[in-house]
């Protein structure tokens, strides 16, 4: 393993950290604009009436319509989350696998210096 190949799976390990952040960042996004969506099915569950935002304007909605475009926009975030959840776990897994490899290899070359 020459010093070059370590430099290189030096920067595909940053690399990999770097995309780990990035998914956790959009699956606290997520998460956030889920947990919004879960508080207002809760509060139009309890509403009389329902007013949805349209532009600048807020204007009244039927309430079944509102709590179906709630659930629906909630299970798609669902989905989404769970995506990135499985993508930022197998990413951890390559990034360990590969913080191994250069640990061994770092260890070899260390050997071989020290001879």
């Amino acid at each position: 393993m020459t010093k070059k190949e370590v430099q290189e799976k030096f920067g595909q390990l940053q690399a990999m950290e770097q995309n780990v952040q990035q998914l956790t960042q959009q699956k606290q996004q997520l998460q956030s604009n889920f947990f919004e969506l879960e508080s207002a099915e809760k509060e139009l569950k309890n509403a009389k009436t329902a007013f949805r935002i349209v532009g600048n304007l807020m204007v009244q909605a039927n309430k079944d319509d509102l709590s179906k475009d709630v659930t629906s926009k909630k299970e798609i975030l669902e989905l989404k989350i769970n995506t990135l959840e499985k993508q930022e776990k197998k990413l951890r897994e390559e990034s360990q696998t590969l913080q191994q490899t250069i640990m061994k290899d770092m260890q070899k070359w260390l050997t071989i210096l020290s001879s």
